[in-house]
């Protein structure tokens, strides 16, 4: 039998005109924890269905657990477990429906495997007959590691198994992965988190489809320190003037829904110009809050303005004179770069006299001119999320509301998107903004953490460091996020 648990030879991968992988070889030990890294567009994904035997090379050879990926198929299909980053879950079905479909999927059933997932799904068992769409995203992402692991798998494939998640779900998988290790199975991950990275043995850098390292955690890091550890942002200065004008004033707002107080009497405002960071862990009334004050959904009680606008009675003025960016961008994949701006525009009551002077300024600014009959759906993440934020401002609104909009994408690209945010709260836009990044939260003018629907903290990143004597804010949010007492949804 074969000492490695992956031997990758020589593998090339193309789409029409795109090299997606490029003769990349490497082989990962039985037993490693082994990560798979680099920025959006590497070739990550398309090496992790190789692997996986969705996809067949078009040049090179791949074998997992001594079996070749395209002339032993099943068997490699017995050994593995796959969890793409979207979850493999059924949003309409229960977690129990879950696991079972999954545990026939591999011809085995839960109870067969349930040893196997004993330790990881007892944490949400109880919610067996819960829907899996109605579930936080650490709860889905236990569900889905579940489901990855019912056949008892010798190879574990995770794809960015902890994209959207908040930092204490993301450290409790991790964790979890440890114990998987100690029982031999190999484990092969992808991540945009450079605390994730570390935590693996080795990892190999992909970018541009071409292997371009491989080696600990620390020396890729090292070497490649331009891409995965740019340069921090000098912090955001807004002007005296700006500083006085309340954009957004809340006071005792609550959303209940029955007796579950998502929302439970928050209070708080926030400046124009200003860059306001939103935190809490999956769960803890973030979302709720934000489309309360977005129009999209009315508060049980409490009173509060957006823009000046009353967020129970005037949310239609609300919607026109805001921005709004959510994680899956927004953007519309089958048209082209200046069809999104001007289906946008002509959204918010632009007229086109004004739309065309302010899309000309707007691809050169981005340096898209070249691209601007290019069809969304062609562009790299990094260009669309640019992209995505600037038609959130194209209308030079009072606030722009961004939920976790740089999810999954590399540190490089995250540092380029900062800078645009820098540029709009310089232009008197203020910025709301949620992220489960704490590098980003350091950026923030001030910042809010919520716990179990209330705010547990209010200040500038340098004032809660000292207020809960933490080293950073990752320590900040994790230690007021432990203290939460009800579920994670």
């Amino acid at each position: 039998m074969a000492m490695n648990a992956i031997e990758v030879k020589n593998v090339s991968k193309r789409y029409g005109k795109v090299q997606a992988l490029s003769d990349v070889s490497f082989t990962v030990g039985k037993g490693e924890v082994f990560g798979l890294i680099g920025p959006d567009g590497a070739g990550k994904t398309t090496m992790f269905r190789i692997l996986c035997t969705l996809l067949l090379p078009d040049e090179g050879t791949a074998a997992v657990d001594g079996f070749d990926t395209v002339s032993q198929m099943k068997a490699i299909r017995r050994r593995v477990g796959y969890m793409p980053g979207r979850f493999s879950l059924y949003q309409d079905l229960t977690v129990s429906e879950n696991l079972q479909f999954f545990a026939k999927l591999f011809g085995t059933t839960v109870e067969a495997g349930y040893d196997s997932i004993k330790a990881i799904y007892q944490q949400i068992e109880r919610f067996r007959d819960r829907k899996a769409g109605a579930l936080s995203g650490g709860m889905k992402q236990k569900l889905a590691l579940s489901c990855a692991l019912v056949h008892s798998p010798s190879v574990l494939f995770l794809d960015e198994p902890t994209t959207g998640v908040d930092p204490v779900s993301r450290k409790e998988l991790w964790d979890m992965l440890g114990s998987l290790k100690e029982r031999g199975i190999t484990i092969v991950a992808s991540t945009p988190y450079l605390d994730e990275v570390r935590r693996c043995e080795r990892v190999a850098f992909l970018d541009h489809g071409q292997l371009r390292g491989i080696g600990t955690p620390d020396a890729i890091l090292t070497r490649f320190k331009d891409i995965f550890n740019p340069p921090p942002i000098s912090p955001s200065v807004a002007t005296e003037s700006q500083q006085t004008e309340n954009v957004i004033e809340v006071q005792h707002l609550v959303k209940a829904f029955g007796s579950f107080h998502a929302v439970d009497d928050i209070s708080f405002s926030v400046k124009r110009g200003e860059i306001f960071g939103f935190l809490g862990a999956n769960g803890a009334g973030k979302t709720t809050a934000m489309h309360m004050l977005t129009g999209l959904n009315q508060p049980t009680s409490g009173t509060g303005t957006v823009v000046g606008y009353d967020i129970r009675t005037e949310h239609e003025q609300i919607k026109k004179h805001i921005g709004y960016m959510s994680q899956k961008f927004s953007l519309y994949e089958d048209l082209t770069v200046a069809e999104n701006i001007r289906l946008f525009a002509g959204i918010y009551g632009m007229n086109d006299k004004e739309i065309a002077r302010k899309t000309d300024e707007l691809l050169q600014r981005l340096q898209f001119s070249d691209h601007k009959n290019d069809l969304v759906s062609s562009l790299p993440l990094g260009w669309k999320q640019k992209l995505a934020f600037s038609v959130s401002i194209f209308h030079e609104p009072g606030v722009v509301f961004l939920d976790e909009p740089t999810g999954g994408v590399d540190p490089a690209t995250r540092r380029q998107f900062w800078e645009l945010i820098y540029d709009a709260a310089a232009r008197g836009i203020t910025v709301f903004v949620t992220t489960h990044y704490m590098d980003e939260a350091e950026y923030c003018d001030r910042i809010s953490i919520m716990v179990d629907g209330k705010i547990s903290a209010l200040g500038t990143p340098d004032e809660l460091k000292q207020r809960f004597h933490q080293p950073d804010m990752d320590h900040v949010f994790t230690y007021l996020a432990r203290q939460a007492t009800r579920s994670s949804d």
